[in-house]
């Protein structure tokens, strides 16, 4: 199973974008294709046995589109600000050339003379809205053309039947001395490219902060060639080459410093203001700004696999996401536009079996045409998950599919992991304490830990190990080095023979030593809410380290901010009892699970959800995975590396608790713009059609109320991006 992202050019409304979904769905190979009209983009998942991306591109352009190729992605919006330009310069020739037909509905001017027959008043008003239907509005009879041969009725053929409508009435009324109606027709054609143009600057607003993640990238490097520095394009280099990146120049590609050291801004990806320094063996990413030195760095991704690759990659997915709601709705307007036409035809029908007044009965059904077009209907949750996703990448909130955003509309609880989430994950070893009962002393209770704990990653031997550095400790070597999860770590010492451990009072117990010195050690230390860790040589306890990891500066303000959202926090940790109790006091948490081993969080998340909670789990991604997964909707806290391999729904780019409740914020504001949307644009339609066929609403007010609700769809979607 593969997935692609082709970019298409050429939708006009949300119906372009169902009937594209319709071909490529009924394509025998193809299991799911997603159109969005926002996006201008289509997400297609294919079996490769069965079809290939060529043939995929083929039903896209059979269907009447254009597929922008990957080669001229990067100039997508430079053809978007033509477009518009030359979008901008019809509607304001359009709105000169109809003024003087629309201004004779209240002024009724003329102009001396006749031909044929008809005076030059009523030519002039018929060369105006010709130039105005079929010059500047031929893009509306062109579509609805190419609909009608393909049997697809979108919202194109809604305007150009109005028009059409209008148009040759009064052509047809000019020769027989009937009224005119000129105005409708060019007044509906203005006013729709009105609209046209003000909806491609909103969208385009709507885009923008995606546009500038895709444009954070460099887009050369300078590589080492035989000692020499070759500037490369970044799609012509390879992982292993070597590359230099000078002050001030943006980072072109992941990789490993090999050479020199320096502070790199990497705000534009995490949200993080502070520069981060960085020396040899250190992780750098794709545009990030090398401050001040010069630095000598080897490819570690290619340039569709770097970080910022897949950041772009993710957001653009999640932008793909349809609310079951907005699944009803592409479903009506999928089938709204021959509905209409039937609507109109019956109200021209019934109008002029009542009055015999053909005009009126004509112009009555076009107001129905044009007021009714679906475009609302079909740009409702696109739009509003265009600009969440966005303003998430922009802050460090990576969402990483569009669910998110409905998933947290009903959580009621939020389960916290403490270490690394709610504290900085950096443990610091604080006292070391030797068993005076015995023959040892601190610098060897020291040793054996710090050489245990050498060959493992978790956070407390990192703080072991980086304790040792400061006091020059020698290590030695470890054989059948064993780490037992929730425990501790195990080996052998190389020199003595001897068993060596170091964990909590779990892994004593199952190793059957001695245990009486320990349980004083922790009675005494448990209330000051750190962690022990207990050194054991032999079947002796030889000593202990206390270690205390601190709180994050804003995770009281995180846990106040989904408190007040009306979600319940819960800590969850491995960690003793009263580290935990410690850490939940200090932030105010009433309710906590301690010494919980990685595997049973998710038992614990599960365990909830069976008392009918809808359970947030916020944890660091790597050993509460399975929690992630359990939860309604999975929150992790990320390094750069881990962003391919996160179980959660939503990825913490800053390593901040407070940016967790601000993704909680972000997901439910967008959910609720979605619905929001969703509303008045079903509203609009319910309220507009009837009055339409009751002929309350004139042409003219129909085409501006339909441009209108379409910017009130954009319009209350762009709110997101107030904070």
């Amino acid at each position: 199973m593969k997935k692609i992202n082709v970019k298409i050019r050429g939708m006009h409304c949300a119906s372009c974008a169902n009937n594209i979904s319709k071909n490529l769905k009924k394509t025998d190979g193809i299991n799911s294709a997603n159109v969005n009209f926002s996006t201008e983009s289509a997400t297609v998942e294919y079996s490769e046995n069965k079809i290939d991306e060529n043939k995929i591109k083929k039903i896209v352009k059979d269907t009447g589109y254009e597929v922008v190729e990957e080669a001229h992605n990067e100039n997508h919006h430079d053809h978007e600000d033509k477009n518009e330009k030359k979008l901008k310069w019809k509607v304001i020739i359009s709105v000169i050339l109809t003024l003087p037909v629309l201004v004779r509905m209240f002024w009724m001017w003329e102009v001396p003379g006749e031909l044929w027959g008809i005076s030059l008043t009523n030519w002039i008003q018929h060369d105006l809205t010709f130039l105005v239907v079929f010059i500047f509005g031929w893009q509306f009879h062109k579509n609805a053309f190419k609909g009608l041969m393909r049997l697809q009725a979108d919202m194109d053929m809604l305007i150009s039947i109005g028009t059409l409508a209008a148009y040759f009435y009064s052509l047809y009324s000019m020769f027989t001395g009937g009224h005119l109606y000129f105005e409708s027709a060019a007044t509906i054609t203005s006013l729709i490219l009105l609209g046209r143009l003000m909806e491609q600057k909103t969208k385009g607003r709507a885009s923008r902060a995606m546009q500038k993640l895709m444009e954070l990238g460099a887009k050369r490097a300078r590589v080492l060639i035989d000692g020499k520095e070759v500037e490369k394009n970044l799609d012509e280099i390879n992982i292993g080459e070597i590359f230099i990146v000078k002050p001030g120049e943006k980072v072109p590609l992941d990789g490993i410093i090999i050479k020199g050291n320096s502070n790199l801004d990497e705000s534009m990806l995490t949200g993080e203001s502070l520069p981060v320094y960085k020396q040899i063996g250190k992780e750098v990413f794709a545009a990030t700004i090398n401050k001040d030195g010069i630095l000598k760095i080897r490819v570690t991704k290619k340039q569709e696999e770097t970080m910022l690759a897949q950041i772009i990659k993710t957001v653009e997915e999640a932008q793909h996401f349809k609310a079951p709601m907005q699944k009803l709705a592409d479903k009506i307007a999928s089938i709204f536009v021959p509905v209409v036409i039937g609507i109109s035809i019956l109200t021209f029908a019934g109008w002029f079996l009542a009055s015999g007044d053909i005009g009126n009965s004509i112009i009555y059904a076009v107001a129905v045409l044009v007021i009714s077009c679906p475009c609302a209907l079909g740009i409702a949750t696109p739009i509003a998950i265009m600009v969440g996703s966005s303003v998430g990448a922009r802050e460090g909130i990576l969402i990483k599919n569009g669910e998110s955003f409905e998933k947290a509309k009903n959580i009621d609880t939020i389960v916290f992991d403490k270490t690394g989430t709610l504290t900085e994950g950096k443990p610091k070893v604080q006292e070391v304490l030797v068993n005076k009962n015995l023959d040892f002393s601190i610098e060897k209770v020291i040793k054996i830990a710090a050489s245990l704990a050498k060959n493992s990653d978790h956070p407390l031997s990192r703080s072991v190990v980086e304790y040792a550095k400061t006091k020059n400790t020698e290590l030695i070597n470890v054989a059948d080095f064993q780490e037992i999860t929730g425990r501790g770590v195990a080996g052998k010492c190389q020199e003595h023979e001897t068993e060596i451990l170091l964990g909590n009072l779990k892994l004593l117990e199952e190793k059957k030593i001695e245990i009486r010195w320990a349980v004083e050690t922790e009675e005494k230390y448990k209330k000051e809410g750190g962690t022990i860790l207990f050194v054991a040589h032999g079947d002796k306890v030889v000593g202990s380290l206390f270690i205390t990891d601190e709180i994050k500066k804003d995770a009281f303000q995180a846990i106040q901010k989904v408190k007040d959202m009306g979600i319940e926090p819960i800590i969850i940790s491995g960690d003793n009892k009263y580290a935990v109790i410690t850490v939940a006091q200090a932030l105010g948490v009433k309710k906590y699970f301690a010494e919980v081993l990685p595997q049973n969080k998710q038992k614990e998340v599960k365990k909830l959800q069976d008392k009918g909670k809808r359970v947030i789990f916020a944890g660091d991604g790597i050993n509460d995975a399975p929690a992630l997964v359990q939860a309604n909707l999975g929150i992790a806290m990320a390094s750069g590396t881990d962003i391919a391999k996160e179980s959660g729904d939503i990825i913490i780019m800053k390593n901040e608790p407070l940016k967790i409740a601000e993704a909680i914020e972000l997901s439910r504001k967008t959910f609720r713009t979605i619905k929001q949307n969703l509303f008045w644009a079903f509203f609009y339609n319910i309220l507009a059609i009837p009055l339409a066929i009751a002929g309350f609403v004139s042409p003219m007010i129909a085409a501006l109320a339909m441009s209108f609700s379409d910017l009130t769809v954009i319009g209350n979607s762009l709110r997101i991006y107030r904070k």
